[in-house]
C-alpha cells in the first residue's frame, strides 16, 4: 500500500506542477502565438488538469486512511482523464500554429477524457459504500 500511495502522491504533485507551468506558458508565451480561441482551449486543458491533479492528491490522502479498492480506480480514472481530456485540448490548441492546420478530430477525443473524469468521481463516491 505504501508504494502505491507514494506513487499516487508523486503523480498528483507532478501533474499539478506541470499544470502550473502550462498555465504560465499560456499566459506569458503562447498568448503571442495562439489565437484567442486556441488560448481559451489551452486554458480549459490547464484548469481541468489542475483540478484533477488536486483530486488525485486528495484521493491519495484519503487512501492513506482508508485502503479502499475503489480509490485505486478513482486515481486511474482521473489520470486517464487528464491525459485524454487535457492532452487532446493541448494538442488541439497547438495544432493550427505548429502544423498549419487545425486537427478538429481531436475535439472528438476530448469528451472521452471527460467521461473518465465523471467515472472517476462516481468511483470516488462509490468507494465509501460497504458491501453487506
Amino acid at each position: 500500500m505504501e508504494a502505491r500511495l507514494n506513487r499516487m502522491i508523486q503523480v498528483g504533485a507532478f501533474l499539478a506542477g506541470i499544470a502550473v507551468m502550462f498555465g504560465a506558458l499560456g499566459a506569458h508565451l503562447l498568448q503571442n502565438y495562439l489565437s484567442v480561441t486556441d488560448l481559451e482551449i489551452w486554458k480549459i486543458g490547464v484548469q481541468y488538469q489542475f483540478y484533477h491533479a488536486i483530486a488525485i492528491l486528495v484521493t491519495a490522502a484519503i487512501y492513506a486512511q482508508h485502503d479502499r479498492k475503489g480509490l485505486k480506480w478513482t486515481y486511474r480514472f482521473f489520470l486517464l482523464g487528464i491525459f485524454i481530456f487535457s492532452g487532446s485540448l493541448y494538442t488541439l490548441s497547438l495544432s493550427h500554429t505548429l502544423i498549419g492546420t487545425r486537427h478538429s478530430w481531436l475535439g472528438a477525443i476530448t469528451p472521452i477524457g471527460g467521461i473518465f473524469f465523471i467515472v472517476g468521481w462516481i468511483s470516488f463516491f462509490l468507494s465509501f459504500f460497504r458491501k453487506k
